[in-house]
This record gives C-alpha cells, sequence and structure tokens, in this order.
C-alpha cells in the first residue's frame, strides 16, 4: 500500500516537458518586459522626477479622478450588482451581459460612445448645455466619467459574486423579524458582502487609475486638466521617455500592490 501511494505521488509530481517549456515562455514573456522597465529606471534621480511638476501634476490628477470614478462606481454600481443578483427582473442575463461590455469593448470605443452622448451635441449632453450650461467633454469631471464608465463593471462583477455566495437565509431571517428591505440591505446585505465590494473597489479604482483610450477620447489631453498619468506616459516617450519609465514605474507599483493586497486579503475572504 505505501508503495502505492509511493507511485501515485511520484506520478503526480512529474511535470511533462511538453507543458512547462510553454509555461516558462508565458512566464517570460509576462515578466521580461516588466524587468526591463525596471532596469531601464533611473534610480539615481528617481526622487527628483517623481516629485517633478509635470509629473507630480499628472499623479495628483490621477489619484483625485480614480478615487472620484471610484466613488461614482460604488454609489451605482452596489445597487446594480444587488439587483443582477437579487432582484426579479426579466431579462436579467441580457443585462448582465450589457453591464460587461465595457470589459471586452475598446476603450476608445467607449470614449467615441461617451462623446455621442455627453457631448455637447450629443443625446443628453445637448440638454446638459442648453438647460445648465455644463460641457463634460475635454474637462476634469469628463476624466472621472470615462474612468468610471470602464471601471465599473470591475465593481458589479465583483459585489454580484460575493452577492451570489452570500446566505440568503440571514436576510429572511431579518425580514421575518420586521425588517424592512433597506434594513436588511444595509445591516445585513452589505456587512455580509463587505469583502467583495473592497475588493470591487479596489479593483475598480486600479482600473480606473490605469485608463486611458476612453479619457484621451472623451477629456483629451491638457495638461494640468485632463493629462492623467497614462497620458502623460504616451506624452513623456516622446519628450522625456525618462519621466516616462518614472510615470510607469507608479501604476506598476500600484498593480503589484493592488494583486497582492486582494490576493492576500480580500478575495481569499469571498471564496
Amino acid at each position: 500500500m505505501r508503495h502505492t501511494v509511493t507511485r501515485r505521488r511520484a506520478a503526480q509530481g512529474r511535470r511533462p516537458l511538453i507543458l512547462v517549456v510553454p509555461a516558462l515562455c508565458a512566464l517570460a514573456f509576462l515578466l521580461v518586459p516588466l524587468v526591463g522597465l525596471l532596469l531601464r529606471a533611473p534610480w539615481r534621480d528617481l526622487p527628483a522626477r517623481l516629485f517633478n511638476a509635470e509629473v507630480g501634476q499628472a499623479l495628483r490628477l490621477s489619484l483625485l479622478c480614480a478615487s472620484l470614478a471610484t466613488m461614482i462606481c460604488l454609489v451605482l454600481g452596489v445597487p446594480l450588482a444587488w439587483l443582477l443578483a437579487r432582484g426579479e427582473v426579466p431579462g436579467r442575463g441580457v443585462l448582465r451581459a450589457l453591464v460587461t461590455v465595457p470589459l471586452v469593448l475598446p476603450p476608445v470605443v467607449g470614449g467615441v460612445a461617451l462623446l455621442f452622448v455627453l457631448g455637447r451635441r450629443g443625446l443628453i449632453g445637448q440638454y446638459l448645455y442648453e438647460w445648465f450650461g455644463v460641457s463634460l467633454p475635454f474637462t476634469t469631471a469628463g476624466v472621472v466619467v470615462a474612468e468610471a464608465f470602464v471601471a465599473m463593471p470591475f465593481l458589479v462583477i465583483s459585489v454580484e459574486g460575493a452577492l451570489r455566495a452570500a446566505d440568503p437565509r440571514f436576510e429572511d431571517a431579518a425580514a421575518t423579524l420586521g425588517a424592512s428591505r433597506w434594513l436588511t440591505f444595509r445591516r445585513v446585505t452589505l456587512p455580509s458582502v463587505l469583502p467583495g465590494v473592497v475588493a470591487g473597489g479596489v479593483l475598480c479604482w486600479a482600473r480606473a487609475l490605469g485608463e486611458f483610450g476612453a479619457t484621451i477620447t472623451f477629456a483629451g489631453n491638457f495638461p494640468g486638466k485632463t493629462t492623467t498619468m497614462p497620458l502623460a506616459v504616451y506624452l513623456a516617450l516622446e519628450t522625456d521617455p525618462q519621466d516616462a519609465i518614472v510615470l510607469s514605474l507608479v501604476l506598476l507599483t500600484v498593480s503589484v500592490v493592488v494583486l497582492v493586497a486582494l490576493r492576500e486579503r480580500w478575495i481569499r475572504s469571498t471564496v
């Protein structure tokens, strides 16, 4: 019996070369460009470049816009996730598919769609401009809208998954005790899915921070007004590649920190 178990473990521990070699090639394909970025980084004058006026301006604008976009996604996305997970609405599968469209839609196409809807001559934008004098394109508010449009599906998917995994018996018990649906959601449902909300919020923030296509299409590229870090990287490649590397390192660091935090704390708690 012991020999059988030993042979089974040995068989399971074998790694066929036909799988190992492509796996190592894929790992190198993903990691070598990042290593190259680290090797080319100007480490000696990194602090000076990081606190450069243009770099700092893009960094502050990116953090502000990404945070505001995440707040919008939380306010609108959590109720939408609840509707998809618990609401009895016709065509829920189609609605779920439409919500996830921005995940696969090219960001530039999303920016064009926003422009034709919220622009001064858009379906909704024309009334915003005529009635309230509000023009979203090529403004900081436009950056926030573009980032929220692209990032919201990450939040909705995460929260919906957490809602589907939550035990509905606690909500039924609260309803039996006379709690209203809003009170049940606020005191029972939301605390039970809080790790999913936090995980979705962090992913949403990270996605908004790195958004490029929809932002440059809908909000343009005006330094100090709409130039976020990804756009600043694009500009710096033509004028000062070292600044582009510094900004890229900031975005890379944020991405790694977000993934590590979700892996170690939030994703594990939602499984």
